[in-house]
């Protein structure tokens, strides 16, 4: 985001001054006031230096979230030097082995690719979970849910699919879903389930959103692709369909899935390299954990509130000064 004094960096106004003084000293000088040590006494040891940091960002606003605070807080606190990468979730993680990327700070799931470029190419590690709990499904409006109570099961979705048809469907009823990028199975779904439906994509995750907002506020029907946390399910409470349940395994094969999507402990995701640097930034980033809440805050920060994603991240960091100490490193 911005460059630090000390080219190598989300936080409170009670961390202000201390932010200042971590900057000074990061940059191996005395701070300005303080007195010089005393012949003979041990000069405290020096703080590592941050250098400099590529935060990948992938593209929902959740993530956006996330990465907007470990940004924050590494420029102002840690004076790091933080570049932030637009890229699609598959992208980012071929960054680990040239080194344009330092870290993935919400990952969802993605067994296979932690297997290419964890367990097979050796050039990432897990950095440990995000505190987030994340939820994919199939969603209607609420006032779709209250007039036909049967369509939250996906065995009564045929009946209504005459609901969902437009110019795209083919005919059939329209699934919307969002980027092609996401976590999807729900081509697969619609297949193995034998439903009359025809997955579309709307493209992006605010091209979700508009579609929802719409379907609530003019009464349209609408099933869509969606998921938590997500800040805009507090300002319309989109209805879940139940699908098959998950079971350990059920997903195993991309094509023959028949079932939900599972639960997903968001996690983070960087370099072997960043992670063996043992640096201030790898330590924020291993620390950094907060809720769905949390996260839902910042985007809608961000997304509704119409904050930039520094000054949302300044906002949240302001407010919880005793989460952002946590991840701080001790050394």
């Amino acid at each position: 985001m911005s460059v630090s004094v000390c080219g190598s960096g989300r936080p409170k106004a009670a961390l202000l001054l201390a932010a200042a003084g971590l900057l000074v000293s990061a940059c191996g000088g005395a701070k300005v006031g303080e007195a010089p040590a005393a012949s003979g006494e041990a000069a405290a040891p020096a703080k590592k230096a941050c250098g400099a940091v590529n935060l990948a960002i992938n593209p929902w606003v959740g993530y956006e979230a996330n990465a907007a605070v470990i940004a924050y807080v590494a420029e102002k606190e840690l004076g790091c030097q933080v570049t932030k990468k637009d890229l699609k979730e598959e992208v980012a993680w071929q960054g680990f082995a040239t080194g344009e990327v330092d870290a993935i700070v919400e990952n969802w799931g993605h067994d296979d690719l932690k297997k290419k470029y964890i367990e097979d190419q050796k050039v990432a590690v897990e950095a440990g979970p995000t505190g987030n709990k994340g939820v994919i499904g199939w969603y209607v409006p609420p006032w779709m849910a209250q007039k036909y109570p049967g369509i939250t099961d996906y065995k009564n979705l045929d009946k209504y699919a005459g609901l969902f048809t437009t110019s795209e469907s083919g005919g059939k009823g329209q699934l919307l879903d969002g980027d092609p990028s996401f976590v999807t199975n729900d081509a697969a779904l619609v297949k193995n389930l034998h439903l009359n439906y025809k997955v579309v994509y709307a493209g992006s995750e605010a091209a979700l959103i508009t579609g929802f907002r719409q379907a609530e506020a003019q009464q349209k029907p609408m099933l869509g692709y969606f998921y938590e946390p997500q800040w805009f399910l507090s300002e319309v409470k989109l209805v879940k369909v139940n699908l098959p349940p998950y079971t350990d395994g059920c997903d195993a094969d991309a094509a023959k899935v028949a079932c939900d999507y599972p639960p997903y402990e968001l996690d983070k995701i960087v370099s072997k390299r960043f992670a063996e640097s043992g640096g201030p930034a790898y330590e924020l980033v291993k620390n950094f954990t907060w809720t769905n809440d949390d996260q839902n805050l910042v985007a809608k920060y961000i997304s509704e509130d119409k904050m930039s994603a520094e000054d949302a991240a300044k906002k949240w960091v302001a407010d919880n000064p005793a989460k952002v100490k946590a991840w701080l490193p001790t050394g």
